[in-house]
């Protein structure tokens, strides 16, 4: 399929574009910190026309970072079953930044509160089946190749050394899941696994795709195949719209209100149900983490449109 330009989806571009320059990129992350921050573009996919619109550079490839945490989740319990993942791992909301390592030492038992804070994602990505690391990576990236229908989707190996190279708080993280039974394994073959899932690379008429497939419940909208099982999609949603912007979200939730997760490469995976995926990159972040120009993209969209699921 091919995506066609759309004017109306460029106004909007160019009404918000101007908000990049109160953000900031990931400078965090030597391999982020090259970026353009000025850069915005927008893909949606409409399930029912199975059509795509697009404005900006809709073919520039990022990579996914947090998008990858909700993709991950869905095979985890397709590989363990809702049970294992959630005696691990937490249903709840957090109000603290994603690489928070405070709610660990304070919750009881001391597993982390969800699958979207990186505490969480590294738990779950753990979870995957695999008789070697090599292997576990090679089924998360097979997974996301599926969801996205291409099968050249895989990791920029340089943000994914970039990553791996500096991840200390997420080692701490592991380490002290370790120390409380909520992980097993070889701490540097699990970094090196989800610094991988981190740096899967992909563009704005993928990850929309990828949206498409979760607005249809776990479905492939060009062949109707089941790719993620219909309580998988609705679990991964719901996390979606409490957890997926950060601690944003409930801000997030009233202003835009759709299913949405955020990476701070500056991508957003959005998902109107029955309606349309969308995929944003637009690397300039607000104090959060999330794309300050995607944001009020998709505000503006979801109001104009009437996307709220509320």
């Amino acid at each position: 399929m091919t995506c066609h330009t759309s004017g109306d989806l460029q106004k909007i571009v160019d009404e918000v574009s101007s908000l990049t320059k109160d953000g900031q990129v990931a400078d965090y992350i030597p391999a982020l910190a090259e970026v353009n921050k000025d850069d915005l573009s927008v893909a949606v996919y409409n399930v029912k026309e199975n059509s795509c619109i697009y404005a900006g550079d809709y073919k520039k490839k990022f990579t996914l970072q947090s998008i990858s945490k909700v993709l991950v989740l869905a095979l985890a319990i397709q590989d363990r079953g809702y049970d294992y993942v959630f005696d691990r791992v937490g249903m709840e909301p957090t109000g603290d930044p994603f690489n928070s390592i405070s709610k660990l030492e304070t919750s009881v038992p001391s597993k982390p509160l969800n699958p979207m804070i990186n505490a969480g994602a590294l738990a779950v990505t753990n979870m995957i089946n695999g008789g070697s690391s090599a292997e576990k990576w090679a089924r998360i990236r097979d997974f996301v190749q599926r969801l996205a229908s291409d099968k050249n989707v895989s990791c920029d190996e340089t943000v994914a050394k970039s990553e791996c190279e500096t991840s200390w708080l997420n080692r701490a993280l592991c380490y002290f899941m370790k120390q409380h039974g909520v992980i097993d394994g070889n701490v540097e073959e699990l970094m090196d696994i989800y610094t991988k899932q981190c740096a899967i690379e992909m563009n704005c008429f993928d990850l929309a795709r990828i949206g498409a497939v979760f607005a249809l419940d776990g479905q492939d909208p060009e062949t109707g195949k089941v790719i993620i099982p219909k309580d998988i999609a609705r679990v991964c949603k719901t996390f979606m719209v409490t957890c997926g912007m950060y601690n944003a979200s409930g801000e997030f939730a009233i202003k835009v209100g759709i299913p949405a997760k955020s990476g701070v490469s500056g991508g957003i995976l959005g998902v109107v149900p029955e309606r349309c995926g969308i995929g944003i990159f637009g690397p300039s972040l607000d104090s959060r983490g999330n794309s300050i120009a995607g944001i009020k993209l998709l505000e503006i969209l979801s109001n104009k449109n009437n996307y709220s699921i509320f």
